[in-house]
């Protein structure tokens, strides 16, 4: 189907997490139906979207009948099997498209991909073997962090190396999966862009956000980040760059080091990105429905941020919190109806209005 997708029009979301809930209350608000595939029961998704498949991502028959009862697929995460999207994409279009998975679902082929664009991201090699992480520690140097250059998240899939010596260790620790070794980055902080590209190839962006992290968690996003003017305007020019080199449509988050000589790219995630959950109450196009519009054809909304924003994940334990931060001026609580509180799950988030003194 070509050009906007019609009231009514279903968007098939893959991936049934608090993203795929957050996109399904978005598309209901602009009029659209969403349906769910998530291989686990009880999804959070699942419970605000108008319709659910439950099945494995290697099940062909369940694929097809999904793509079958939507107009147009996305997804909510950058690690859908290529099998399943290769079964996908003869039926319907898939937005974002699958060079931007491609990309982002390798380490190693992502920051190929940025290097080759001339932005500037941490010393880097292939690690393949034991004497392939020697030899990358003997270029790069150590404190290094030897990551698998697939299905890593939230700190997972990675070890850091603090010296040569801890080399057999760190090799052993991922178990042979294919790996890439990251020089550190002497940086202040974090910041992330979180930027959107329409159909027709327009692109806007929302103000940068400052990251905290915790146990390689995100815990805190804040709006504006410290950031000059020179430093905001090449966070959101590098963002487009990317956008339009991979032909993009939908939002992405683009993770940045404010280092001395400039910013550096820590990595990019093709989907609505946690970093940019403060836009549901600082924009009046949050990043949710930013996605939908684009996916479905419509024109970008107006990322412009009109209040500053302090965005809080609420982690495992910080549930029992929640009585507390209901009663919280200027607070706003967004649960994702998860019924399991675990360690280091992400059950929820608040966005806090920061007022002026």
């Amino acid at each position: 189907m070509t050009g906007p997708l019609p009231q009514g029009a279903t968007l098939g979301i893959l991936g049934g997490g608090q993203l795929g809930r957050m996109l399904s209350v978005a598309a209901s608000r602009l009029g659209f139906r969403s349906h769910i595939f998530e291989p686990g029961a009880d999804a959070p998704a699942a419970q605000v979207a108008d319709a659910v498949t439950t099945a494995s991502y290697e099940d062909v028959q369940a694929l097809t009948r999904f793509a079958e009862a939507v107009d147009v697929v996305t997804y909510e995460f950058e690690n859908v099997p290529t099998s399943a999207l290769e079964v996908l994409q003869v039926l319907r279009p898939i937005r974002p498209g699958r060079e931007a998975l491609r990309v982002s679902q390798d380490r190693l082929t992502e920051k190929d991909f940025l290097s080759g664009l001339g932005l500037r991201t941490a010393p880097y090699a292939p690690v393949d073997s034991l004497e392939d992480l020697h030899r990358a520690l003997g270029a790069i140097g150590a404190p290094a962090i030897l990551k698998t250059r697939r299905f890593g998240y939230d700190g997972k899939g990675q070890v850091r190396i603090m010296a040569p010596e801890e080399a057999v260790a760190a090799f052993d620790a991922l178990q042979g999966a294919p790996a890439i070794l990251e020089g550190f980055v002497d940086f202040s902080h974090e910041v992330s862009v979180i930027a959107a590209r329409g159909q027709d190839g327009s692109v806007a962006c929302y103000d940068p956000g400052e990251n905290v992290h915790r146990d390689g968690i995100l815990r805190t996003t804040t709006v504006p980040a410290r950031l000059t003017a020179s430093q905001r305007q090449d966070a959101v020019l590098l963002a487009g760059r990317i956008l339009t080199e991979l032909d993009y449509v939908g939002v992405m988050g683009v993770e940045l080091f404010c280092a001395p000589g400039g910013l550096v790219v820590n990595e990019i995630a093709p989907r609505v990105h946690n970093s940019g959950h403060w836009t549901q109450n600082g924009c009046t196009i949050d990043q949710f429905e930013q996605h939908i519009r684009a996916v479905a054809g419509w024109p970008l909304g107006d990322g412009s941020r009109y209040a500053d924003v302090q965005m809080e994940n609420l982690i495992g334990a910080d549930m029992d919190r929640v009585p507390e931060l209901a009663r919280e001026a200027d607070t706003a609580l967004h649960l994702y109806g998860k019924a399991e509180v675990k360690a280091g799950r992400k059950m929820g988030h608040v966005n806090r209005i920061i007022r002026g003194t």
